[in-house]
């Protein structure tokens, strides 16, 4: 390879972008406002966090922005990911870093986490998975992170069985699916929504075959691009893309 070559290599290498970001937009779908944020996790650094290195919960973005600093890193996107006990303990299943700090729980039970089926959101080093609980436990795929919470919104592109159109529980929700190309989508509402039109915005607008509810009670949001970081009640578990801290 001539030196001209070399620096042309050089040049395309500094224009590329080293590391993904995800692409946040404000959408509006079926006359309902939509903040949508979609992720490449083959080129995103796409990850979950809990806790801090000593062991306290993170709880918000603030204190995920200040424990990433101290690693060199920043998050450009991130969002609350999956339900929790009063200690903020995952409900779930939960693997952060390949660590499982939390088992699977596919039995039913109360609230919307226990309305089968629920499912787990995978996330290896190259892609993003929405897998129906009990698919999970039959093929243990190979989770870098892991979250589990329900219900499922879209399930192999149906609707919930129990999602009625006019459901009458409205709240500001939030969810993650993954579609036909790989592309995770993280979606909240911007006004209040029942189950029935928020996984209508993942199968018909998002074109994702499987998508999996994250929260309705505690719903929250940080996208720098779009000025926002919404804040609240302290958080569990938290989904985020992370770049250098220089970038």
């Amino acid at each position: 390879m001539t030196r001209a070559d070399c620096l042309g290599v050089a040049l395309v290498l500094a224009l590329m972008p080293a590391v993904a970001q995800a692409d946040c937009s404000e959408i509006t779908f079926d006359e309902t406002p939509y903040t949508i944020c979609g992720v490449d996790p083959a080129r995103a650094d796409l990850r979950l966090f809990r806790l801090t290195e000593d062991g306290s919960v993170i709880g918000s973005f603030e204190r995920l922005e200040a424990s990433l600093a101290e690693k060199g890193l920043r998050p450009t996107f991130a969002m609350n990911a999956g339900m929790y006990h009063a200690d903020r303990d995952p409900v779930g299943l939960y693997i952060e870093d390949g660590k499982q700090q939390q088992r699977a729980i596919a039995s039913d039970g109360p609230g919307n986490f226990g309305m089968l089926p629920n499912g787990v959101l995978c996330i290896t080093d190259q892609s993003a998975r929405v897998i129906e609980t009990l698919t999970y436990q039959a093929d243990r795929p190979d989770c870098r992170f892991a979250t589990q919470s329900g219900p499922m919104l879209v399930i192999d592109g149906a609707l919930h069985p129990r999602f009625l159109p006019d459901g009458r529980s409205k709240k500001i929700r939030n969810g993650v699916g993954v579609d036909g190309a790989g592309k995770a989508w993280f979606a909240i509402s911007d006004r209040p929504v029942n189950f029935h039109e928020f996984a209508r915005l993942f199968r018909d607008r998002l074109g994702t075959p499987n998508a999996l509810f994250l929260d309705g009670d505690v719903s929250r949001l940080y996208a720098p691009a779009l000025g926002r970081n919404d804040g609240g009640w302290p958080m569990g578990p938290i989904v985020a893309t992370v770049v250098p801290l220089d970038r």
